[in-house]
């Protein structure tokens, strides 16, 4: 098995398409698996802050069509899958790791255990815990201040921190969901056009979720294909020291 081989052919093989054939169906199994795979996805502190909504059936799929302003993508998809950043989540996230870690304590916690316990359950509420008078931001930004001034120091701050922690780790499931689908010899387009607070409202997602993107998934064509693949050059993006 030639591992790098084949990325390369899977990465050179995902290409955003824009219009998919409407007469070849994707297997669920196909969605299924390359969702069970974006789980796998790294993300900040394994708090894994997100959900993905899977649109299927036909009429769905038309209102979430609309919902990405008619884009050909969205309308031609055969799936469509909405990644969704959950920062309000991480209070049963953490709760759930701390269960983890209880399951495997045997008589006394380990060191390895006692830092987790810590871990989450002191420093993941420090992080995310938001409050109407930001009174835990401004200890965030306090703290960040005074432990940057002499060493290299973790910076983190309001709620705009937490909402970019999120969807970094968002988008990295998206981008490994992306990659399966191509390597089932299937295709896809992430789209950002769509209106966020209708979208919003028809998943029913709470105040402080956001959506990262919209991904339709199908069999391309080659209208669907806008043109060759151009990048700016590799030195102008990579800095090496």
């Amino acid at each position: 098995m030639n591992l790098q081989k084949e990325f390369h052919e899977i990465v050179n093989f995902r290409r955003s398409n824009r219009k998919f054939d409407p007469n070849v169906a994707i297997p669920s199994e196909v969605i299924e698996r390359s969702l069970q795979r974006a789980i796998l996805s790294p993300n900040s502190s394994n708090m894994q802050l997100w959900s993905f909504h899977w649109v299927s059936s036909s009429a769905e799929k038309q209102k979430v069509a609309a919902l990405c302003l008619g884009q050909s993508a969205a309308r031609t998809a055969q799936e469509l899958i909405v990644f969704v950043a959950r920062p309000d989540k991480w209070k049963e996230r953490k709760n759930w790791h701390l269960e983890q870690v209880q399951k495997e304590i045997v008589n006394e916690p380990t060191k390895a255990q006692k830092m987790m316990q810590q871990y989450y359950g002191k420093v993941m509420p420090l992080l995310y815990m938001a409050d109407p008078l930001r009174i835990m931001a401004a200890l965030r930004l306090s703290i960040s201040f005074f432990g940057g001034l002499f060493k290299p120091f973790y910076r983190t701050g309001g709620a705009s921190a937490v909402r970019i922690v999120t969807h970094k780790s968002c988008a990295l499931a998206a981008q490994t969901f992306m990659l399966s689908i191509a390597s089932e010899g299937f295709h896809s387009c992430p789209l950002e056009g769509f209106d966020s607070k209708r979208l919003k409202r028809y998943l029913k997602l709470p105040y402080r979720a956001e959506i990262n993107m919209v991904i339709a998934v199908g069999r391309g064509t080659e209208p669907g294909i806008w043109g060759e693949r151009i990048r700016v050059p590799y030195e102008e993006v990579v800095f090496k020291k």
